[in-house]
């Protein structure tokens, strides 16, 4: 039977909503009614999109998982699963006890796949939002394996040092994003409300005014009057910009040189390390082969660059070549990677090595993120104070003057 999510109203004139299954949307009203509700709507919770041509179009308006609770999802399903309940059963406990209705509703949509003879694989490739490449695949081998409930932990694992990480970057930037719009904020309404009375006062003595204040009376009265024009510019700007790097060409060779940028590129570098690793670890030890794992784990990578070098890597593995031997060409990697994946190809445990690979860069990102964090925070600082200097050097030299003149 197919998930159907409903609204309806109470003999109180309240409105009910609810996730229930049945044959068809009209049975569920008839069915409604026999327990004295009154149906507003109804409609089938897997009815999120075409599979057409417009398939990304309507993809946007379909329920999402967040981050946290894909972790929870997944490890609910992976410790239902190892308790040998069966597969619709885990699903339809997991919707029940989840508070979130589109949560409840993805998930009752995923058990209607299953039961209509998909399996939990092709269940969760209905939702793309919600569900990667990786994580379907994973799921597949596990299905194929047998061994479902492994998969699941492992991937679980994977998820959830994936969010810690991304979690310790937003947490280590909110502050000094937070100081940096209040200080432009702060800086911003100064020079547009406030220091324009004062250099009136200053004008009418009939003194000449020094360069700095000329040029903070030109800087405020250009905010003033033009401040549309100067968003429109940055807007303008920015879109020529996104344009410009959505070219594939330009892409390509933009993403090559982020690589070589300082400090950003030692990022870029790690963080895209850490990630294929990860991904190519859990795929492996998923039991999906090496060459079909390659191609997953190119796909994941962020770096359009670094994406190129890896399906012409992945091809000199079908040739024949070692994984070591293959990923060698790809100058992007760090060397201390290459010699650990030989090491693990020779003792026969890639998998485990490439987890070290990846908890080892995964560190060195959050290092080098809070490095770059920590010298933010003080140029930031010598930054605004520098504008605030300005600011008052341009107010009080001609105060300074009419001092002197009297």
């Amino acid at each position: 039977m197919p998930a159907i999510q409903y609204i309806a109203l109470n003999s109180q004139g309240k409105e009910v909503k609810g996730i229930s299954e049945a044959d068809s949307a009209r049975q569920l009203r008839q069915i409604l009614r026999d327990q004295e509700l009154t149906p507003m709507e109804v409609e089938p919770t897997n009815k999120q999109f075409d599979k057409g041509d417009n398939r990304n179009v309507f993809s946007l308006f379909a329920p999402k998982l967040k981050a946290l609770d894909r972790v929870l999802f997944t490890r609910q399903l992976s410790t239902l699963l190892a308790s040998s309940m069966p597969i619709e059963e885990s699903l339809n406990a997991i919707a029940q006890q989840n508070e979130k209705q589109s949560n409840k509703a993805l998930i009752m949509g995923v058990r209607s796949r299953v039961l209509e003879g998909n399996s939990l694989a092709q269940s969760l490739l209905e939702y793309p939002n919600s569900f990667s490449d990786l994580y379907c695949s994973s799921v597949a081998a596990g299905e194929q394996s047998g061994f479902l409930d492994q998969v699941l932990d492992n991937l679980s694992n994977y998820l959830e040092r994936e969010h810690e990480s991304y979690r310790n970057v937003e947490m280590a930037l909110m502050y000094p994003i937070i100081l940096l719009v209040v200080a432009f904020a702060i800086v911003g309404a100064l020079m547009v409300y406030v220091l324009p009375d004062m250099i009136d006062v200053i004008e009418n003595t009939g003194q000449t005014l020094p360069w700095a204040t000329t040029l903070l009376i030109g800087i405020t009265e250009l905010m003033k009057s033009f401040w549309w024009v100067l968003l429109s510019g940055l807007l303008a700007v920015s879109l020529i910009i996104r344009g410009i790097l959505n070219q594939e060409k330009v892409r390509l060779i933009w993403d090559a040189y982020k690589f070589f940028l300082p400090i950003i590129g030692k990022i870029i570098r790690s963080s895209n390390s850490a990630r294929f690793s990860n991904t190519l670890s859990i795929l492996t030890r998923s039991g999906i082969p090496l060459v079909d794992s390659m191609k997953i784990a190119s796909e994941v990578v962020a770096n359009k660059a670094l994406q190129t070098d890896l399906r012409e890597a992945t091809q000199d593995v079908v040739e024949g070549k070692s994984l070591r031997e293959s990923l060698e060409s790809i100058s992007y990697f760090p060397p201390m990677m290459m010699h650990m994946i030989g090491s693990g190809e020779q003792s026969g445990e890639l998998d485990r090595m490439l987890e070290r690979i990846a908890d080892y860069q995964q560190a060195e990102v959050e290092r080098l993120v809070s490095t770059l964090v920590k010298l933010f925070e003080p140029a930031m600082m010598i930054i605004m104070g520098g504008t605030v200097l300005f600011i008052v050097m341009a107010v009080l030299l001609p105060i300074l003057s009419m001092n002197q003149i009297v």
